[in-house]
């Protein structure tokens, strides 16, 4: 046999290719006990986000109604007359004692003149007075009378009457003369202003109005349902509006006695207008409760007006309540 034919039969040639079996993707199983917890999971945590989130609108005090009040001075001047300057600007910080604005001195002036001319006068009466009456008590019975006496004693008393009067007149007039001088009574800010040079400013007007600035505290209406929450001295933290990244503290001072009722306004006739409401709806009426503040941050430009939310935290060591409702909550308490 040929080498080439035994090579052949020695080396078997390519085996025939069969096509290959078709690929099968295996779909792992879903494993039902996990997407059951799971889902069991996610509702329990909302169930107990939803039941804390209630718990906190509904027993911690909280309201997103509070407003920053202030005191406000109304400045009148005491007494009449043209305005000559005014040495404060609209908005301007002012400290107690400052100048406002002065009133126009002449007249005043010439009566602290015309006063002191009267009291000099009624000095030299009253000594001319009380000379002639001096001289009159020396005497005897026989150069002059008890009744000469009693007339030249009383001249004295009514002298000396008049010289009081013209002292108080004086003293008056120069009263008058200082208060054309109109100066702030207290720390504050000037607001609103309207006066001008030239106004004629009657006494007794209002001419000025400055905001107290050591009086701004905070105002908030809670709901009626949330009171009972809320003790006198409960610490309480305010978060204004327009300064959202500052927590400013305070402490509860005091709760609102009343509001305004809509039904007592009298309608037609007299008779008390009373609006329908729905049976099965009970809206919670808001009661003012006065937040003192115990310091206004640095860089806070506190305006009165301003929207304030306020939250409460409750002091078991607060004084409570005044009045009986706070002895009945102590006395439950002590029992």
């Amino acid at each position: 046999m040929a080498p080439a034919t035994q090579r052949s039969l020695a080396e078997p040639g390519p085996a025939p290719t069969s096509p290959p079996p078709p690929s099968v993707t295996a779909t792992p199983a879903s494993p039902p006990a996990f997407v059951l917890f799971a889902t069991l999971a996610t509702a329990a945590a909302a169930m107990l986000l939803a039941w804390l989130a209630w718990g906190y609108y509904v027993h911690t005090p909280w309201t997103r109604d509070g407003t920053v009040r202030a005191y406000t001075a109304q400045v009148a001047p005491e007494v009449s007359g043209r305005v000559t300057a005014v040495p404060v600007a609209d908005n301007q910080v002012v400290r107690k004692g400052d100048l406002l604005f002065r009133i126009d001195d002449q007249d005043y002036t010439i009566a602290v003149q015309q006063a002191e001319a009267a009291l000099a006068r009624a000095t030299a009466q009253l000594r001319n007075s009380a000379a002639e009456a001096s001289r009159r008590n020396r005497l005897d019975d026989l150069a002059v009378s008890n009744e000469e006496r009693e007339t030249y004693q009383s001249n004295a008393d009514v002298a000396q009457a008049a010289y009081q009067g013209a002292e108080a007149d004086l003293a008056k007039a120069r009263l008058n003369l200082a208060r054309t001088e109109v100066r702030s009574p207290v720390n504050g800010y000037v607001t609103n202003l309207l006066l001008q040079g030239g106004t004629y400013a009657t006494a007794g007007q209002a001419a000025m109005t400055l905001v107290d600035a050591d009086s701004f505290w905070v105002t908030a209406y809670f709901e009626e349902t949330q009171l009972r929450r809320i003790r006198l001295g409960d610490p309480a933290a305010l978060t204004l509006l327009g300064y959202s990244d500052t927590t400013i503290s305070g402490r509860v001072e005091s709760l609102g006695r009343g509001i305004t009722d809509s039904n007592a306004a009298s309608g037609v006739a007299g008779l008390p207008s009373v609006n329908p409401v729905f049976t099965w709806v009970r809206l919670a009426q808001r009661i003012p409760v006065r937040i003192q503040v115990d310091r206004w941050p640095e860089g806070v430009a506190v305006a009165a007006g301003m929207t304030a939310t306020v939250h409460v935290r409750p002091d078991p060591t607060a004084p409570g309540v005044e009045g009986p409702v706070g002895e009945q909550r102590r006395q439950s308490s002590r029992g």
